[in-house]
């Protein structure tokens, strides 16, 4: 993954109220959301959702796919793991490293 993709998807997060929008699609997996149910869930104006997502489709955390009259949003999880990737691939200074069994950060 190139530098500047990851400091695109960081700059999307990098917000409060889109950080909870991709958390959201995160929790929801695959079969993802429509913005009005997101709207309604995290107590955000449908305008405002609007324009969250369109900055996380564009920062390709997040897809949007019609679906009839819907639009479904989902996140991109091949992203977020690239993005997670690219910031720890030299992590424990190049060694291998073990994430331990909660998953709270890994053990050089």
């Amino acid at each position: 993954m190139e530098e500047a993709a990851v400091v695109k998807a960081l700059a999307a997060l990098a917000q409060p109220v889109r950080l909870q929008v991709f958390r959201a699609l995160v929790i929801a997996g695959p079969r993802g959301m429509v913005p009005s149910t997101m709207a309604e869930g995290l107590g955000i104006a449908p305008s405002s959702l609007s324009f969250h997502l369109k900055e996380l489709v564009h920062a390709g955390l997040v897809t949007q796919e019609r679906s009839s009259r819907n639009l479904i949003y989902r996140a991109a999880f091949d992203q977020m793991n690239a993005v997670l990737g690219y910031l720890t691939q030299n992590c424990c200074e190049g060694a291998a490293c073990e994430v331990q069994a909660d998953g709270a950060a890994c053990q050089c």
